[in-house]
């Protein structure tokens, strides 16, 4: 792949990472840049070794991890988006949020949302792709839109409050309705 294709790929990939840090960011009472930054490094690490995790597979058995990541995506982010768009729905006013994400729900969001990458590396073992330039750019890409996104988030939240976590809740079960329906359905 050529550098151009390379960082227009990259930036596809991240695109998904950068709707679930919005509403993150929107869930969260005003996060610092350090959550933001915390955000971004743990997306963008997840990131960066699904599609390597892919393209291992891919090089052993490619048909069986095609088979199921839609599924494990559709999962993950319809229980972490039904969690956002529920607790959006039932705080009272005012809501106190809190001030940061838990390490255990910031990495499910992060794993549902690269779930797609893993297709995508098995997709690469087929293809003459330098995996490690590969995963190196979309991870770096996601890290700097899922902090971008957080602080995104941070200003929606403010603003709109439990309408943007919802709607964050609501994009994330979306996502995962899209990704199954991609590859079964419309695939």
């Amino acid at each position: 792949m050529s550098p151009m294709t390379t960082l227009a790929f990259a930036m596809g990939m991240s695109v998904d990472a950068f709707a679930a840090a919005i509403g993150k960011g929107a869930a969260l009472e005003r996060p610092r840049f350090a959550e933001a930054l915390r955000t971004g490094l743990v997306f963008g690490a997840v990131e960066a070794v699904t599609p390597v995790i892919g393209w291992a597979l891919g090089m052993a058995a490619s048909a069986h991890v095609a088979a199921v990541d839609h599924w494990l995506a559709f999962v993950i982010l319809g229980l972490v988006g039904g969690r956002m768009l529920w607790g959006a729905t039932q705080a009272e006013l005012p809501v106190e949020r809190p001030r940061r994400h838990g390490t255990a729900l910031l990495l499910a969001t992060a794993i549902g949302t690269s779930l797609d990458a893993v297709a995508v590396g098995v997709t690469l073992a087929f293809l003459d792709v330098d995996i490690t330039v590969a995963a190196a750019a979309i991870g770096l890409a996601t890290a700097v839109m899922a902090t971008i996104g957080m602080l995104v988030g941070r200003w929606l939240g403010g603003r709109f409050g439990r309408v943007a976590e919802a709607l964050g809740g609501v994009a994330l079960v979306l996502l995962g309705t899209k990704i199954l329906l991609e590859h079964t359905i419309l695939g």
